[in-house]
């Protein structure tokens, strides 16, 4: 054995753990003249990730030394925190000041250590692990000297230095993209500008800016490509029908949004006496997208579709999304049913999961769902062979939905801006509205993915769950308190909070002008959805067991979990245990991360599409709720889902706040949340994508307002 795997032994069993040069040498009574061999064979040690070295000096593992992995989240002043990986553990960040970072910046995996310096909370980074960004988007500067690309993410909070050499051609002032290629100590990295995005001023190079900072993957490989298109052209053939249900010659339809390209999932409805048999019936991808092939690799890669006001970065090539995997109408597609029988009090009574063959009869959109349902004789004409079934989708809902709230449900409406662009790329964002037949879909989905998370449990197989744990102690009484502030009657045990808590305080609400306001807080008060391999239950649902089985065109897990269900369909229940059992806890980890990072994409640039609509009516007037109370002003929210800032300079006289109560108290006027205003747009900024208003006065109740939105 070697001399570095014998002292590696001595810290493995713990003999030298924690011990430092000195007292390594004392131990092992190594003589003064051999410490520099000792030295070199620790810092070999140290290279190779087996040992670690604190800040006083002490030598040995991660658990050894207590020190905590996790990644950066910088500040634009130089500090940071470290959100810890295990969050069971450390349910807490730990505050990072720039003088412990050591060259460690934003996005970066680290291990630190704790600094007991009156806060428990505080930290040092002990080793850079990875670095968080190879390449990073931002505003190019040029000076006699150097060039410097300035990061848009501000919490990176240092330049990126571009030797005069390499950029000396590069107009200044323009939108780019740099390769970082160096972290010279104590210096700017450096780089090399590797994309000119567009001028600074431009709209679509903003929006093109940040689709890049965040890392997303915009082109289809060549060979993924030629893949998507070769399983394209296979088509559906005879074999394919194969120990499949045949759903042709049935009434089946699909509906979405006008512009939807990639349908994926298609509804039928028949009722037999008091009972509904409801077909839900999902684009088998599974079919053409193999498990571990490239278009599965490129797949598991992406995690989920994008979406963007102007474009779409698919999970999967559109030879395969809005082609031979979309259900579109008239064609034979292979799906994969979840079969239903649910009484007239919305139980699920029995259920199948079936291969399938279906041929969709319409392709129907909410518009026209919506209109049947209110009577239109000329679209009821148009669909006069499925209307009544479009009915019954009606009548099962409203039981749907009365079943749901008895459990405990938690219907949120929080406001969302629809950014629609016409045929001219004009942005339109009309009033929020959430028509009754969106909620038709999303009650069948919901239960279509609640009965197949129920029967994948039934058989312990390996699956991947969505899980919603119920919110930490902390922000349920907060949440409660903010309740209270508003008059709202809102009791309930914040340590073990239920469901119906939260929905008792939701209908409590009902009708106030704070209602929507207060769904928006209960969301921020609530822990993020996401993928687990355990099923912990879903608390937004009231669901004790759920998944995401219905849109595989667009979200890896869907996929994932149709591979399974598949597999063991066809006897090969211990195959499926053998061949996803490691693999869907790295599905789960990979999926939610990229269901974050997707999500923090579409809201930035839509915060980009609602600052430049903005930024055309600048100087109108319009009807607002105050959404948001801070010590530096208030946020104000149109109808159609905008938020804006009123600075607290801008209002007239002195102002305290008082966090409890969401209050901006002055002598004279107090503003707080869910009060109705009228304000003016004065300014837009591109920068923070954010708009400013001006307050022109409160609106009482007995105020007849014009149409928020006339000018």
């Amino acid at each position: 054995m070697s001399s570095q795997n014998k002292i590696y032994a001595l810290f493995q069993d713990g003999t030298l753990g924690g011990k430092t040069e000195t007292e390594i040498c004392k131990l092992l009574q190594i003589p003064y003249r051999e410490k520099a061999r000792l030295v070199d064979i620790l810092d070999e040690l140290c290279q190779a990730g087996k040992l670690f070295q604190s800040n006083n000096g002490r030598y040995g593992t991660v658990e050894q030394l207590g020190l905590i992995k996790g990644v950066l989240s910088g500040n634009e002043r130089g500090f940071a925190f470290l959100v810890p990986e295990d969050k069971t553990l450390f349910p807490n960040d730990f505050f990072i000041p720039h003088k412990n970072l050591r060259g460690a910046l934003h996005g970066d995996t680290v291990l630190i250590e704790r600094v007991y310096s009156g806060s428990e909370d505080e930290g040092r980074v002990i080793k850079i692990l990875s670095r968080g960004y190879e390449k990073i988007v931002g505003t190019f500067r040029r000076d006699r000297k150097a060039g410097y690309l300035f990061p848009d993410e501000k919490k990176f909070s240092t330049e990126i230095y571009i030797p005069l050499s390499d950029c000396y051609q590069i107009k200044n002032g323009v939108k780019a993209v740099a390769k970082i290629t160096s972290y010279p100590h104590g210096k700017a990295p450096g780089g090399e500008i590797v994309e000119i995005l567009g001028d600074e001023d431009d709209f679509f190079a903003e929006e093109l800016s940040i689709i890049r900072s965040y890392n997303l993957r915009e082109e289809f490989p060549p060979r993924v490509e030629k893949e998507a298109k070769r399983q394209s052209l296979r088509g559906i053939t005879t074999d394919d029908f194969a120990n499949r249900r045949d759903f042709r010659d049935k009434l089946i339809v699909t509906i979405d949004g006008e512009d939807t390209r990639d349908i994926d999932d298609a509804v039928s409805l028949e009722k037999i006496g008091n009972e509904y048999l409801l077909s839900v019936h999902i684009a088998d991808v599974s079919h053409y997208v193999s498990y571990r092939s490239p278009l599965d690799a490129e797949a598991f890669e992406r995690g989920t579709s994008v979406y963007f006001p102007d474009r779409v970065l698919p999970m999967l090539p559109r030879a395969l999304s809005n082609g031979i995997c979309s259900l579109n109408e008239g064609e034979d597609r292979l799906t994969l049913s979840c079969l239903m029988c649910i009484n007239d009090k919305g139980v699920v009574q029995s259920s199948e999961i079936v291969e399938s063959v279906i041929r969709s009869t319409h392709r129907m959109t909410y518009t026209e769902v919506e209109k049947i349902l209110k009577g239109d004789e000329q679209i009821c004409k148009k669909y006069a062979d499925v209307k009544d079934m479009v009915l019954l989708f009606g009548e099962l809902t409203n039981i749907l939905q009365t079943m749901r709230e008895k459990k405990g449900s938690i219907s949120l409406d929080v406001k969302e801006a629809k950014i629609l662009l016409d045929k001219n790329d004009e942005i339109i964002i009309p009033e929020y509205e959430r028509a009754f037949s969106y909620q038709i879909i999303e009650a069948f989905m919901v239960l279509a993915n609640e009965t197949v998370a129920e029967y994948m449990q039934s058989i312990e197989a390996p699956f991947l769950y969505r899980i919603h744990e119920k919110p930490s102690e902390e922000k349920a009484v907060a949440f409660r308190n903010f309740a209270q502030t508003l008059g709202i009657n809102a009791r309930y045990s914040a340590d073990d909070v239920k469901p119906y808590d939260y929905q008792r305080v939701l209908k409590s609400a009902e009708g106030l002008p704070t209602y929507s306001v207060l769904n928006r807080v209960m969301l921020r008060s609530m822990q993020k959805a996401r993928y687990d391999a355990e099923n912990l239950g879903h608390f937004g649902l009231a669901s004790s067991c759920y998944c995401h089985f219905t849109s595989p065109i667009r979200r890896y897990p869907d996929l994932c979990i149709h591979r399974i269900i598949k597999q063991i369909l066809n006897g090969g229940y211990g195959e499926a245990c053998e061949t996803f059992r490691d693999f869907v806890p790295r599905a789960a980890k990979q999926s939610s991360e990229r269901e974050r990072r997707a999500t923090d994409a579409e809201r930035d640039v839509d915060d980009l599409y609602m600052t430049m609509y903005m930024s055309e009516r600048l100087g109108e007037e319009f009807d607002a709720v105050i959404s948001g109370v801070t010590s530096f002003g208030l946020f104000a929210e149109l109808p159609n889902g905008i938020e804006g800032i009123i600075p607290i300079e801008s209002l007239f006289g002195n102002f305290q706040f008082d966090p409890d109560r969401f209050l901006l108290k002055g002598r004279t006027e107090s503003y707080t949340i869910g009060e109705s205003i009228r304000v003016k747009a004065i300014d837009v900024d591109f920068s923070r994508r954010r708009t400013e208003f001006r307050l022109l006065h409160k609106i009482h109740p007995s105020e007849s307002t014009t149409n928020p939105m006339e000018n």
